[in-house]
């Protein structure tokens, strides 16, 4: 059965129709890596399909916008990864990160809960036909009027870490189900969060206290040791708190039933995080505890490639030559998406996108010249990963062996470039420094992996330029194609 895609979705999805939860048995990682080889090659055949639809000298104004290739096959399959690693764990996808509706409607066919904080998120999930039991509203401070709206919309679960909180919840939904939220060390996440959520353990016990004689009903613990978490061990030092708050809410009366341990996982070390989490749980958490989890980027980092067009080049004057021969040039690249929009993720979330070159106006001068069409891009390097064709991109082999066959102009030397957003703004950097042997000009296309986290959702309209750009969708696994009906 060959990949399905399917392109532009948008309002429809508001009113469909759900399906019965589809339950994924856990693959072989050597099946989730073949599929993971494959998705290169459809996404590739998606981007390339894309730009080959727009001509720069005749198409309307933005039909050349940045745009992105979703690979629900992606997101399937790290789903199924979690099924494998974390049998214990039942995700709660994290909205904030990529609400994108297919992802959403995906995750809710698979079963999975989710993680909203704020009312928007939740009516979004709602309109899906999800179950309010599958909502976890994790905002430790809550706005009354969105309490108000979860009241009238059963949904129960929800996260508090202070006492004006406990007033707020008792004077408004007293039925809701509460978990503590714990502050946790995540000096080694990419987004700290205990700086301003958390109740340190030394206040827990007041809080526990506090809604036992509001009588409101303790359902569990919760912690997040941070976005994007690179120390596993976090996690073990959290679940033991989490056991503590537990055993003291416990002895107050309350009967928590369910461990919340957040977010922070990373696709890269899921599989020495789960390792690690899986054995804090089994030492300190009784079985019959129901234990769920917050992931945002796990699920949809990889998921997203973003395509830019280069809308403008500035020649930087040449280096002072250090041996008295000819100096090189350097080149400024304006891209039609910055820090104002997709790539936002490089102020809010850390990120460093890497760009790789998708096509080129000098490889279509020379197929035109040659009278042959071949669908290439070139590799580039830059300071920090050589990028080969393993990124999977190269529908054509080329060789590089011999200059000639290259299909951009290519030199011994690498050409330094920085890469810069669209809008007047001067910290609207996407790259500083980036080197690479092929020319880049006007009209050229770049594209970036792992778009899909942190991206589009905070993306504003600084400038007048747009926040909502197209996405493409793709299916690179088979075993999604029925979940979505394609």
């Amino acid at each position: 059965m060959a990949p399905s895609a399917v392109h532009a979705i948008t309002e429809e999805y508001a009113n469909l129709t759900i399906h019965p939860t589809y339950h994924v048995k856990p693959v072989s990682e050597e099946y989730i890596q073949d599929g993971v080889d494959k998705a290169k090659e459809v996404v590739a055949a998606a981007l390339h399909k894309h730009i080959r639809a727009v001509d720069p000298h005749a198409c309307e104004a933005g039909e050349e916008d940045a745009f992105f290739v979703a690979d629900m096959g992606d997101v399937y399959r790290q789903h199924m990864r979690w099924k494998k690693n974390l049998t214990r764990v039942t995700p709660h996808y994290a909205i904030k990160c990529n609400p994108d509706p297919m992802v959403l409607r995906l995750l809710t066919k698979l079963g999975a809960g989710f993680d909203c904080a704020s009312k928007a998120e939740i009516e979004q999930v709602l309109k899906l036909g999800v179950d309010p039991s599958r909502i976890i509203y994790a905002q430790p401070c809550k706005t009354k009027s969105y309490l108000r709206y979860t009241a009238k919309q059963n949904v129960k679960q929800m996260t508090f870490d202070n006492t004006d909180e406990l007033y707020k919840v008792k004077e408004i939904c007293p039925e809701a189900e509460l978990y503590l939220r714990i502050l946790t060390d995540d000096s080694a996440s990419l987004c700290r969060l205990s700086q301003k959520f958390g109740a340190s353990m030394e206040n827990t016990h007041d809080l526990l206290s506090l809604a036992k004689k509001l009588e409101l009903n303790i359902a569990g613990v919760a912690f997040h040791v941070g976005s994007g978490a690179t120390d596993p061990s976090a996690f073990v030092t959290a679940v033991r708190d989490a056991r503590t708050v537990f055993d003291t809410a416990f002895a107050l009366g309350h009967a928590p039933h369910t461990l919340d341990v957040g977010g922070g996982f990373v696709s890269d070390t899921f599989e020495q995080t789960a390792a690690v989490l899986s054995a804090a749980l089994d030492e300190y958490i009784p079985a019959h505890v129901r234990v769920i989890a917050e992931p945002g980027r796990y699920y949809t980092s990889s998921a997203f490639t973003l395509a830019c067009n280069v809308i403008a080049r500035r020649t930087v004057e040449e280096k002072d030559p250090e041996d008295g021969g000819k100096g090189e040039k350097s080149y400024m690249l304006y891209l039609n998406d910055g820090v104002y929009g997709n790539f936002s993720s490089i102020m809010f979330d850390h990120q460093h996108p890497i760009p790789r070159i998708l096509s080129s106006q000098r490889q279509e001068r020379r197929e035109k010249e040659q009278n042959h069409f071949r669908y290439t891009t070139t590799t580039s390097t830059s300071s920090t990963e050589s990028l080969t064709s393993d990124s999977g991109y190269d529908s054509a082999t080329t060789d590089s062996s011999s200059s000639s066959s290259s299909p951009l102009s290519t030199t011994d030397r690498q050409i330094e470039y920085s890469i810069w957003g669209p809008t007047c703004d001067g910290i609207d950097l996407i790259a500083p420094h980036w080197t690479c042997a092929a020319t880049v000009e006007v009209g050229d296309w770049l594209y970036f992996e792992d778009m899909g986290a942190y991206t589009k959702c905070s993306a504003t309209r600084f400038n007048g330029f747009t926040d909502r750009h197209e996405t493409v969708y793709v299916c690179s696994e088979r075993g999604a194609g029925p979940v979505l009906g394609l």
